[in-house]
């Protein structure tokens, strides 16, 4: 039966684990090594993205794309993974919560947290660092393709997050990527419960087919 959700409704109802073992089994890249979270519970939307480049001088800038970006959009935000300037802050934080946009990722840092908090604003970041990106780095692309950890992000592709970290479901696969998540979630949770009922983990593995849920050929 065709589920009548949205698919940012089925992936927003899916962990994280689940969605990278099901883009590991189909062979796709999506999973974002050493970005966390810093804010917020969880994250489901479309990514809109933006990179950054380092400059020297006076001629940074934090960009104004947040103009620009759709409500329930999680942004993207390409710095390099640079640890020594932010490229996200309390306005930043503020305006997006205001607007109902999903979240922020950033292969980056962020700051001015205590604002992100106290607005229930989505952030996720590879760390948190107060000094600021004006006049070492400068917006120098809106919605165009980024790569993060070897992964290619493309503006509308699927972005979720949640404490275990964030993945990215490219938009075309994205129904196939949450079917197989869908049933690995399934099969996990009768694993559990037939284990909770009294048969040995390792039997419960073996009926249910656990060891091959994670592979390629699962796909």
């Amino acid at each position: 039966m065709t589920s009548t959700r949205t698919p940012t409704e089925r992936l927003s109802a899916l962990p994280t684990a689940a969605v990278s073992d099901a883009l590991d089994a189909r062979g796709l890249p999506g999973s974002l090594a050493g970005i966390g979270r810093v804010t917020g519970s969880t994250l489901t939307g479309t990514a809109f993205t933006v990179r950054y480049e380092p400059v020297a001088g006076d001629d940074g800038t934090v960009g104004d794309f947040l103009d620009d970006i759709p409500r329930g959009s999680a942004v993207v935000i390409d710095n390099a993974g640079r640890l020594d300037c932010t490229v996200w802050g309390g306005i930043m934080s503020r305006v997006a919560a205001a607007r109902g946009i999903a979240g922020t990722v950033i292969n980056g840092v962020c700051r001015d947290v205590t604002a992100s908090q106290e607005v229930g604003y989505s952030l996720w970041a590879a760390g948190r660092f107060m000094r600021t990106g004006k006049d070492r780095v400068r917006c120098v692309a809106v919605q165009t393709p980024v790569v993060i950890d070897d992964v290619t992000i493309n503006p509308g592709d699927y972005v979720h997050a949640d404490a275990d970290g964030v993945v990215v479901v490219p938009a075309p696969h994205i129904d196939a990527t949450l079917d197989l998540a869908e049933h690995i979630e399934r099969i996990e949770t009768v694993i559990v419960e037939t284990t909770i009922a009294g048969t040995p983990l390792a039997e419960a593995r073996r009926r249910f087919g656990y060891h091959t849920l994670q592979t390629r050929s699962a796909g």
